[in-house]
């Protein structure tokens, strides 16, 4: 049952946590998005479609953005308390550090299975519609509009050109287009008018064109057939687009899958070397989320008599580098140099126990301090910077009077 200082404790998590979490997701998607508009303007696909490729993005950075969330939510949570002494008293009526962990530990189980049901089910299958997004945008299964002003082609015989885009894209002005067919035979049309219109034939469509001319040449014809014309429907044959590849990669497969297709005799070295790096990668990083209120605590309480922040910046410095570490060590595993298990396990252990550590001097050691030193040496750095400031500053007003005296 939850006393009235857990329920207090959850409190000050719950604001911090949420709010990290969703400014990290907003960055993320925020970087993204630029890039993607970039992406289907140049492809001349619809506005919509990058809110659906962001959509599909999003578990990824939840997936992100989950562990900095708590590490920082419990973290700001407890300086606050260790800067307004709340802490000591908790301490002094006989509150453990392990104790005060309870409400911590309750966010940090409930979150690593939040993000290994991310990683493990939504990722993959999101990354995948994330995928085949491009592929249809890049393919034209879209509808992917004729950028105005260029040369578009549509298949391998027909070229098209448009001066301008009317009633988004249903009054087309200034058209060219220029179709040859198997036999050699070439019709070039221009039109000041023109709209595309649906058949029942899918791979079909009709351009229906409006006072223009159309200029008919073949080899055996002895000169070219001019016709000028009010109104004109030129068929227009779609080009076929591929389908879109299975869910092969092993960023795309569910943790139920990586264990099926890594265990079978019949898969081969190398994509077994693969899905073992791909499967330890997500196991280590949800894993690594119950260390996080250890790490965050150590992290959060500053010296007696001091109100660094230095805590803060290492904690991000902590989480990031042991999240690239892993990436890299995937990617090792993944070539099949060495083992998935040494590759992401080991890297674990060394983190692991580098936070048991900080936690039992935070906890176990009287006025213990596991960034102390740290603590100090950027102390004397900052005060140094202080004394620089002021000397130029003293320097600033003397140099300019004695210029004036000059």
């Amino acid at each position: 049952m939850l006393t009235a200082t857990d329920r207090y404790i959850a409190r000050l998590i719950a604001l911090p946590m949420l709010g990290t979490l969703v400014i990290a997701a907003m960055l993320l998607v925020l970087d993204k998005m630029l890039s993607l508009f970039d992406f289907v303007a140049a492809e001349g696909g619809p506005v919509s479609v990058v809110w659906r490729m962001l959509a599909n993005m999003l578990p990824e950075y939840l997936s992100l953005g989950i562990p900095i969330g708590l590490m920082l939510g419990i973290l700001l949570a407890f300086r606050k308390l260790a800067l307004s002494s709340e802490l000591d008293v908790m301490r002094a009526v006989g509150l453990s550090y392990g104790r005060l962990l309870r409400v911590p530990y309750m966010y940090a189980i409930a979150l690593a299975l939040l993000n290994f049901g991310i990683v493990g089910f939504v990722q993959p299958l999101s990354r995948h519609a994330y995928e085949a997004l491009r592929f249809e945008l890049r393919s034209g299964a879209l509808g992917a509009s004729i950028k105005v002003g260029e040369f578009t082609s549509l298949g391998k015989r027909m070229t098209l050109r448009i001066e301008r885009s009317l009633d988004e894209g249903r009054n087309l002005q200034g058209i060219f287009v220029r179709a040859v067919n198997r036999d050699g035979q070439s019709v070039a049309v221009t039109a000041a008018q023109g709209t595309f219109l649906a058949t029942d034939d899918p791979d079909t469509i009709i351009f229906r064109l409006r006072d223009g001319v159309l200029v008919n040449d073949g080899p055996k014809y002895k000169t070219p057939r001019i016709l000028s014309f009010s109104s004109h429907d030129l068929p227009i044959d779609l080009p076929k687009i591929e389908n879109f590849r299975g869910r092969d990669v092993d960023r795309e497969k569910t943790i139920p899958e990586l264990v099926v297709i890594g265990r079978s005799p019949l898969t081969p070295d190398k994509l077994k070397a693969e899905i073992r790096a791909n499967f330890h990668f997500r196991m280590a990083e949800v894993v690594f989320m119950l260390l996080l209120p250890l790490a965050a605590l150590a992290f959060a309480i500053p010296p007696k008599r001091s109100t660094s922040a230095l805590g803060v910046f290492l904690s991000i410095v902590f989480i990031v580098t042991y999240h690239k570490v892993n990436q890299y060590g995937e990617s090792v595993g993944a070539l099949g140099k060495v083992d998935p298990i040494i590759a992401l396990w080991v890297p674990f252990l060394f983190a692991s126990a580098l936070v048991l550590w900080m936690y039992h001097v935070i906890a176990h050691r009287p006025g213990g301090q596991p960034i102390g030193a740290l603590e100090y040496a950027f102390g004397k750095l900052g005060k140094q910077i202080v004394r620089l400031l002021r000397f130029g500053r003293r320097r600033t007003p003397s140099l300019a009077g004695a210029e004036g005296a000059a």
